[in-house]
């Protein structure tokens, strides 16, 4: 079901979203290492695409077409909407 999947992206979103404000309330308070650094960049990159993902599949839907045919983006793809 579409509702279902939808509610799968929301909460991945919720769950990264959890794990960003974690890691950049550590990064404030005692630094982030390298590794918590990438991973940051990563779960900022992945918040992206599920987002994209997201809106792909809500417009599918809108327009009558089937939102299963949403499909996730590269980061490049992704990053580059910023711009």
């Amino acid at each position: 079901m579409a509702a279902d999947r939808n509610d799968d992206i929301i909460g991945e979103i919720d769950r990264l979203v959890a794990e960003e404000r974690a890691l950049r309330g550590r990064s404030t308070t005692s630094g982030l290492a390298d590794e918590e650094r990438a991973r940051l960049r990563e779960v900022e990159i992945r918040l992206d695409q599920c987002w994209d993902l997201l809106r792909q599949r809500r417009a599918l839907s809108e327009y009558g077409e089937d939102p299963s045919a949403a499909r996730i983006r590269p980061p490049g793809e992704v990053e580059g909407y910023r711009n």
